[in-house]
């Protein structure tokens, strides 16, 4: 048997103004001390204890700072150079306190933890519904086969979402090894035009590719932004995130449950799928706009790897990171650089090579599948600067010169790598003339 982990979420649901200012407070306290441990270098769970021991934070995410400090400085494990700017607060499973009731509305509600004797409330939860059970089965006291890890606590604009670890035991299926050759890699790019790209190859070929529109997305996060611009010289930060943020996040985040069920579907077609994503760490804010349009936001991005990640898991199927330079500006068949001249449309310079003109993302996409193991170049998950929950956490970089300086190499390699295959099947795909490519 082994231990598998699914996160559960669930937002809190709205707090009266008292308790909102009760939940900012605790956050501002776990912040102050998550930095001032990791800035004096507290590499063990003893230097750490005696920066947190007598501070005003529940004793909960008093032990999971302990834990998370050392391991963020160890170089063997995160190797942190530098915080992101907000963090969740963290809490031990000792935490994971509910309440079931089904004759309410919301039918379980969390004992917040907050420091001192009878300071705790009660609040109830918004589950997902399609992790309802999961959740009974990690309350239920007589089923021992879920069991509770560590929780967290993230603010998402004007409103808050508990993530919770939930353990659980597995057979082991050998079924599937990425390192096999009978596995089918398939890569998923995101774009703006194309929020996800996704392709699989067969014999380093183009095989029915998934594409999936990004103009709802795009729309809502543009009247996200219109209204920001609009309302930002009359009202503060906090109330402007209320203002803006919840307006058309539910619709967004609909928008990713679809997309993120259409990719695992569509990988879970192929004999022995291997869904394969970016990996983005070490990228800093100033690379962004290199990747990605700004436009299509971080925290979208890591949402719906997120959510990827998280069917996959449900669906048995494997998923792998490769670094995600070059991709959109590399040919997919002879690893040439080549140029767009428009967003959604890749020119390959390579005159030896038959690919003149192709669909940009879906070159991306194919760039990321054909990475899983063309030269060793696909890597295990380790995220670095990542103080959130792959479930609906922000994307947050730190510098880390050991990657950059692995990234180098691999530019150079890939510069004086030059492969030849078949000509490709035609895709089906016609050449997109505005959107963005997040490679």
């Amino acid at each position: 048997m082994s231990e598998e982990c699914k996160t559960l979420e669930a937002y809190l649901a709205p707090p009266t103004q008292h308790k909102q200012r009760k939940l900012h407070d605790e956050h501002e306290r776990y912040e102050s001390l998550l930095h001032e441990s990791f800035n004096d270098d507290c590499d063990t769970m003893g230097a750490v204890n005696e920066v947190v021991s007598g501070e005003d934070l529940n004793w909960h995410s008093k032990n999971a700072l302990k834990k998370y400090v050392p391991a963020l400085l160890d170089k063997d494990t995160y190797n942190a150079k530098q915080l992101a700017d907000t963090h969740p607060i963290r809490y031990a499973n000792t935490a994971a306190v509910f309440d079931v009731n089904e004759d309410r509305h919301h039918k379980i509600c969390w004992e917040v933890p907050l420091p001192g004797r009878g300071t705790n409330f009660w609040i109830p939860l918004q589950l997902n519904p399609e992790q309802e059970d999961w959740w009974h089965a990690l309350i239920d006291n007589e089923d021992d086969s879920v069991w509770a890890g560590e929780l967290r606590l993230q603010r998402n604009g004007p409103r808050w979402v508990l993530h919770v670890a939930a353990n659980y035991e597995v057979e082991p299926n050998h079924s599937i090894s990425c390192e096999s050759d009978d596995v089918t890699p398939v890569g998923f790019d995101v774009g703006e035009a194309k929020l996800l790209v996704g392709c699989a190859l067969r014999d380093n070929t183009p095989f029915d590719p998934l594409f999936v529109d990004g103009g709802r997305v795009r729309h809502l996060r543009q009247k996200q932004t219109s209204a920001e611009d609009r309302l930002k010289p009359r009202y503060a930060s906090k109330l402007l995130d209320d203002l803006v943020w919840g307006r058309w996040q539910d619709a967004i985040e609909d928008e990713i449950e679809k997309a993120s069920t259409r990719a695992v579907e569509y990988a879970s077609q192929f004999e022995n799928p291997v869904i394969v994503l970016e990996y983005l760490e070490g990228i800093t804010d100033e690379d962004i706009g290199k990747y990605w349009n700004r436009r299509l936001g971080k925290w979208l991005f890591s949402r719906l790897q997120s959510r990827i990640e998280d069917k996959a898991a449900e669906r048995g199927v494997p998923v792998e990171y490769v670094y995600p330079h070059y991709t959109s500006k590399t040919c997919y068949v002879c690893q040439h650089l080549g140029y767009r001249p428009h967003q959604g449309t890749f020119k390959c310079t390579n005159e030896a090579c038959w690919v003149s003109e192709y669909q940009a993302d879906l070159n991306a996409a194919a760039n990321i599948a054909n990475r899983l193991n063309p030269w060793g170049e696909s890597l295990p998950v380790k995220w670095v600067g990542d103080d959130s929950l792959r479930s609906g956490g922000q994307w947050q970089a730190h510098e880390d010169t050991s990657l950059s300086e692995r990234l180098l190499s691999e530019k150079r390699a890939l510069d004086d790598k030059v492969s030849s295959s078949s000509p490709a099947v035609g895709a089906g795909a016609e050449p997109e003339t505005s959107g963005a490519n997040t490679s």
